[in-house]
């Protein structure tokens, strides 16, 4: 398959793919003049790379993933990653949850509506969370 025909399969611009080569996520099998030329195989570790992506691993975790000399997945760095997406739905289902009450709330201001208060404390949490990673 040329690097056109798997842009296309896969709905990743051609530049994604040069730049997953790059990073030695995924191996050209040879040129067609001027075009990449992959093997059908390449599809399955494109998928795998988008669903690590959708799931918030990083380019250098999948990477790492794939040279695991044991040839296996992490087990136990997936469950931390589940974890970590556990405790994101839960967080997001609050915000879009407190959106909600806002949104309906009878109370003549927003100041004055204690679940719009405890969403604002939230955000005001999550964001000093976040500075505190970065």
């Amino acid at each position: 398959m040329d690097i056109g025909e798997v842009a296309k399969a896969t709905g990743l611009p051609p530049s994604t793919l040069r730049y997953y080569e790059e990073r030695g996520l995924i191996q050209p099998c040879g040129r067609n003049g001027l075009r990449r030329v992959y093997q059908r195989s390449v599809l399955d570790k494109l998928a795998l790379i988008t669903l690590g992506r959708r799931a918030g691993f990083s380019l250098d975790e999948i990477a790492e993933m794939q040279t695991n000399s044991e040839g296996g997945i992490d087990r136990e760095r997936l469950l931390q990653k589940a974890a970590e997406i556990d405790a994101s739905i839960k967080e997001l289902c609050a915000i879009r949850d407190g959106l909600r009450h806002a949104a309906a709330c009878k109370a003549p201001s927003h100041s004055e509506c204690n679940t719009f208060q405890r969403l604002l404390k939230l955000a005001t949490k999550q964001q000093q969370k976040t500075r505190g990673r970065s």
